[in-house]
């Protein structure tokens, strides 16, 4: 079984680029509006999973699918969420997500 790499980090892929929106990511998004008291992390990661996947955006939605794990949704909490928005949000876009969340349970062990 080959290794697998690393994934890179936000300030890897973006940082020499676009240091402002690196800066808003980290400093913005991911220190203020996730550590909002206001609602838990795992609502917050079924709401961005929700929305990824109904406006179809899969660059991000490998990322968030992790996230979701760690913040303690389910495996089978994530299959019905897609499952559900198949018919609110399409089956293209459900069928994408589906087959992403798979490969991401698949390296979740």
């Amino acid at each position: 079984m080959a290794e697998q790499q690393p994934k890179p980090t936000v300030r890897e892929l973006i940082g020499d680029t676009a240091p402002k929106l690196l800066e808003l990511t980290e400093g913005v998004l991911f220190g203020d509006i996730w550590e909002r008291p206001e609602l838990s992390k795992r609502d917050r990661s079924l709401i961005t999973v929700s929305t990824l996947v109904a406006l179809n955006r899969t660059d991000q939605l490998r990322f968030h699918l992790e996230r979701a794990l760690e913040n303690g949704v389910t495996k089978d909490e994530i299959v019905e969420l897609i499952t559900h928005l198949a018919f609110y949000a399409g089956w293209p876009p459900a069928m994408s997500a589906i087959i992403m969340a798979k490969d991401v349970f698949s390296q979740d062990k």
